[in-house]
């Protein structure tokens, strides 16, 4: 049966409540998986790691399914272009084929915003940007949104891609609750001289661009970024964390071509630059055609993130 979903857009589509029908959510124990699963309240999970991974899936009934496919590998220490290949590019593959096989109505796909590249200059990213990827993990997102695009062209199966830039919200991990940690610590920053953009989203507005992707009838086919319209420099970001602590903001200036070059040197250039530089995307497509309105602004849903935080993540 179709689960019902409240709190849709109303100029999103003809009829006030969304329907998705038998979703299936990969990556449901993940922080963006959870949050989709206590959204849906009904929904089936396909577990795609370990060695039996291909029987599970060869289970699985797909009849008129809705799937979400949000589990990947992420950036992980030690791993190799191989592993991402075959986690976020095979396992995608794997994947749509069985949906399609089986009849499954629609297929909606997380990636993300580093398919364009590590930096946005001047100006940010739109869906019909070429793509850049520069790591691994990008690479593999990329290659399995073109795998999924052909899986779509040869079958019935409706696909949307959704890329998605740093997400954060209650429970966040990665880097987002580095940057928290360090933020905690009480400690003078040296960002106050960071002038960059940086796209950003509140894991519940990604929910929400889940669901829209899942059921209006404008999504298959398409590709959107999910960002909230408002980029933020990192000095903001920061401040925002530390207003939510409770702790004096504690920036000061230092010349960014310099904290860089001293990051590469200590090896933690890569995570500076994501400090440093700029990753903006457009999120305009998903607001205008399909209705979406990101309801955290980055002072609120920072509050909100941390408001309940356990003194145990705190460092």
């Amino acid at each position: 049966m179709p689960v019902l979903l409240s709190r849709f857009p109303d100029n999103s589509m003809p009829s006030p409540s969304a329907r998705i029908t038998r979703p299936i959510v990969t990556g449901a124990g993940g922080f963006v998986g959870s949050a989709l699963c206590s959204r849906l309240q009904e929904h089936g999970r396909i577990a795609l790691s370990g060695a039996h991974w291909r029987e599970a899936l060869a289970a699985v009934d797909f009849r008129g399914a809705t799937v979400f496919h949000l589990a990947a590998r992420v950036h992980q220490r030690g791993a190799r272009e191989a592993d991402y290949e075959a986690d976020n590019t095979g396992k995608t593959l794997a994947l749509a084929e069985a949906a399609a096989a089986t009849g499954a109505a629609r297929f909606v796909f997380a990636s993300t915003v580093k398919v364009f590249g590590e930096e946005s200059r001047g100006q940010p990213f739109f869906e019909g940007d070429e793509p850049d990827p520069r790591d691994a993990y990008a690479r593999s997102k990329w290659q399995a949104e073109k795998a999924l695009g052909a899986v779509a062209q040869r079958t019935a199966l409706e696909t949307v891609v959704l890329r998605i830039p740093l997400t954060y919200g209650r429970a966040a991990t990665g880097n987002f609750r580095s940057l928290v940690r360090l933020a905690d610590s009480g400690w003078w920053l040296p960002f106050a001289a960071i002038d960059n953009r940086r796209s950003l989203v509140h894991v519940d507005d990604l929910v929400e661009a889940l669901v829209l992707a899942a059921c209006h009838p404008a999504a298959p086919g398409r590709t959107f970024v999910v960002a909230h319209p408002e980029a933020a420099s990192t000095p903001r970001l920061v401040g925002a964390i530390r207003a939510a602590l409770a702790r004096p903001a504690r920036l000061f200036r230092l010349p960014p071509a310099l904290l860089e070059a001293g990051a590469s040197l200590a090896g933690m250039g890569s995570q500076v630059r994501r400090l440093t530089r700029s990753l903006e995307a457009d999120p305009s497509a998903l607001i205008r055609d399909l209705g979406w309105a990101p309801r955290f602004g980055l002072e609120a849903g920072i509050e909100a993130s941390l408001r309940d935080w356990p003194q145990g993540t705190r460092a």
